[in-house]
């Protein structure tokens, strides 16, 4: 099935489980893909192919092909779609192709398209996150960490002007760099350890620039106008697919327990945590009204405030002296914001534990599900009056 043309020389066809660019016109194309992939100028097609489903799916037969016989998965899934296997470089994921996502670019003449599925629910990452395996003289060695789920981001960008080999690094930069800022600004939470992911384990881009044209471009960097129409692109194209494939949307990261999954917490944490603080008669109540305590704007934005703080302490900005104050003050607005009252902050600070705020998720959950409990224990507390 066509699904598009770009700028009159790329079509662009899903068939089955893959997505893929026929080149109409030759192209100079930078793809990471494990057969024919680097800088390539001899190139008629570039690939995306769902090799598996997201979860517990890992272990299919076409799995262990692609990682061991790489040239083989190639032929099989080329041969399939009737492409020669010389001529393409192919991208795998987990991702439906249904939920693959286009966005244009364009400029004074200039044209860029990112195409991108994206998968990042369970293998979404921070660049220096703990590694699972080592490349060895002898093969591939386990480093004793469980196998990684299935996720991956594939970025596939057409631009109707030429690049040179390095501009096409600089492109992959930028786009990169893109990629990265929606995942921040979604607050995609890193699987591997407490940060904010940049990434999956698995990423990867083509990026195919079509040959003999007027203009050159011998870089591609954020001053230049191709840079800006690259992080655009690629910044529309993602938030599509992470849309389509995850249902993740700004709306959908409202939520106080989204801003502090990546520290441990659950739903199932958060509702035990907070019922058992709270007076038998709040209890009910609390868990009846859950999603709309969950959501409300207010408090996400103090609990967000708090996951920063305990983000700048990490990252040594704020010193570990301070943490047990900041958070603690922290935690009295959030008790606040709950509870819809015009009090202090100072109001809230009851007889918390603190603990090892700086170090132990633990403690940095435990405090903001007392203040949560203290704030919805007083938000109904009292009887009306004129």
């Amino acid at each position: 099935m066509k699904l598009d043309t770009f700028y009159n020389h790329v079509d662009l066809y899903r068939k089955e489980k893959i997505v893929y660019a026929h080149f109409l016109k030759p192209h100079r194309v930078l793809s990471t893909s494990r057969m024919n992939g680097g800088v390539h100028e001899n190139l008629d097609y570039l690939v995306n192919h769902q090799s598996c489903e997201p979860c517990k799916h890992s272990d299919t037969d076409l799995v262990e092909v692609y990682v061991k016989d790489p040239a083989r998965y190639m032929k099989r899934i080329t041969s399939k779609a009737g492409i020669e296997t010389t001529k393409a470089a192919i991208l795998s994921t987990a991702a439906n192709m249904n939920n693959a996502a286009t966005q244009r670019a364009t400029f004074n003449g200039l044209e860029v398209v990112a195409v991108c599925t994206a998968g990042v629910g369970g293998n979404a990452g921070r660049a220096g996150d703990p590694a699972s395996y080592e490349q060895t003289a002898d093969g591939v060695k386990s480093l004793g960490r469980p196998t990684p789920p299935a996720g991956t981001i594939i970025s596939m960008l057409f631009i109707n002007q030429e690049l040179t080999p390095g501009a096409l690094l600089i492109a992959a930069t930028v786009a990169t760099e893109a990629k990265t800022a929606v995942l921040h600004e979604l607050s995609t939470p890193s699987r591997y350890s407490g940060s904010l992911a940049t990434g999956t384990g698995t990423d990867q881009i083509g990026i195919a620039a079509q040959l003999g044209t007027e203009v050159v471009h011998h870089d591609a960097n954020k001053h230049s106008k191709l840079g800006e129409l690259i992080g655009q692109a690629m910044e529309g194209a993602l938030r599509q697919a992470l849309n389509l494939q995850c249902g993740m949307t700004p709306d959908a990261r409202r939520s106080s327990i989204v801003q502090l999954e990546r520290f441990g917490d659950t739903q199932e944490r958060f509702i035990a945590d907070i019922t058992a603080a709270l007076p038998e008669a709040a209890r009910t109540l609390f868990t009846e009204n859950f999603l709309a305590i969950n959501h409300d704007p207010v408090t996400v934005g103090t609990v967000q405030a708090y996951v920063h703080l305990k983000d700048q302490i990490t990252w040594g900005v704020l010193p570990e002296s301070c943490a047990k104050d900041s958070l603690l003050y922290q935690a009295g607005l959030i008790a606040r914001a709950v509870c819809g009252k015009a009090l202090a902050p100072e109001t809230f600070l009851t007889n918390w534990k603190t603990g090892d705020l700086a170090h132990s998720n633990d403690d940095f959950l435990q405090l903001i599900h007392n203040a949560f409990a203290t704030g919805f224990a007083l938000k109904w507390q009292g009887r009306f009056e004129d």
